[in-house]
């Protein structure tokens, strides 16, 4: 954009300040059709942010709101959301994905993140990316990018309609950051989509689960164990998790897939370079053996129990006490069906383990 052009842009937002009723504006707009651009709007966003943070709102919502009927958005979003999204998107921008910086924000519009806001996120955000020049295409996917990853994990609100607004941006994203220009962004993109996928509530539960699969699968041509080998890992081990839920297919199959997974994770995932990973991956190892279906039941129980034990040396009470409760719980679960060993110290190992559970998991805070 030359610094011609931007003066132009100033000076047309400056007109439209001075205005007040939709009818002089739409005049105004209608005498510089050839300002009226993808240009104009990013411009008009910058002003409405400068004009926020001064404390104008009265005049940054103007702008927005400007910006949204450009858009073609008004019949398809209320006016709230839309200055919403703008705000949190420019948030996201300016804090590079800061959750610090974005989850304030969030928490203070939950009423605006519902099924509505979902839904038309993906055609005012495909409109915008279509609108803008090669470069701000990349830079807005990115912006988009880092909001979904954020609203993905955001724990407040309808978590339903979160995820479906993840799902969105993430799947917008792909279509400027390819894999030929872009692999190692497309990869990450591909990931945190199956994330989403296999988080996701609404749709149905195996289709999700296949889609999440197939994402994986992707960032997995481009994360090689050579390559980017703790992406590899990483990606290995959210594609285990995906196997251990499936449910199309073979059951007995989808273990043995989701078991190679960890197995091939843990051979990046040390306990001496990545501890936390490394304890969170023996964890589901522990889950996959003790649901599996091949083999012997017996040696089964037996392969889980030092899975678990393992990840506790890891999950302390101190340290994690939400995950050492969890993994007492299943390494209870383990000893309850062991078949190796007397029964009845077997059974006094799981009720030990059960009473550690319930040291943490209490009727008050869970």
């Amino acid at each position: 954009m030359n610094e011609e052009r931007l003066q132009a842009y100033r000076k047309l937002i400056d007109q439209l300040l001075a205005e007040s009723n939709d009818q002089e504006v739409s005049q105004i707009l209608n005498s510089y059709r050839d300002l009226v651009d993808g240009g104009l709007q990013q411009t008009m966003l910058a002003v409405a942010e400068d004009l926020r943070i001064q404390g104008d709102l009265d005049k940054s919502n103007f702008l927005m709101n400007i910006v949204g009927k450009l858009m073609g958005l008004h019949r398809n979003i209320s006016d709230a959301q839309l200055n919403f999204l703008l705000e949190v998107l420019q948030a996201t921008g300016d804090s590079r994905g800061d959750a610090q910086v974005v989850y304030p924000l969030l928490a203070n519009n939950t009423d605006k993140l519902d099924a509505r806001l979902a839904e038309q996120f993906r055609p005012w955000a495909t409109t915008r990316i279509a609108e803008a020049e090669a470069d701000e295409a990349k830079s807005l996917a990115a912006v988009i990018f880092l909001f979904s990853i954020l609203i993905a994990q955001f724990p407040l609100g309808d978590k339903a309609s979160n995820i479906e607004i993840a799902i969105t941006g993430y799947e917008v994203a792909l279509t400027v950051v390819t894999r030929k220009e872009l692999p190692e962004q497309w990869a990450s993109n591909q990931n945190n989509l199956g994330n989403a996928y296999r988080d996701r509530i609404k749709g149905q539960k195996a289709q999700n689960l296949e889609d999440a699969i197939a994402c994986y699968q992707l960032a997995l041509a481009v994360y090689t164990r050579e390559a980017f080998p703790v992406d590899w890992a990483m990606t290995q081990n959210n594609l285990g998790l995906a196997y251990l839920d499936r449910i199309t297919g073979q059951k007995a199959q989808n273990l043995e897939d989701a078991i190679a997974c960890y197995q091939l994770a843990l051979e990046v995932r040390t306990r001496d370079t990545f501890p936390i990973d490394w304890a969170r991956t023996q964890y589901n190892l522990g889950n996959a053996y003790l649901e599996r279906i091949t083999g012997e039941k017996a040696q089964n129980l037996e392969n889980a129990i030092p899975c678990y034990e393992l990840a506790l040396s890891v999950y302390t009470r101190e340290a994690f006490p939400v995950h050492w409760a969890g993994t007492q719980y299943n390494l209870g679960n383990a000893y309850l069906k062991r078949i190796i060993g007397q029964k009845a110290q077997n059974l006094e190992d799981a009720i030990a383990c059960y009473k550690s559970t319930l040291a943490v998991f209490t009727r008050d805070t869970f």
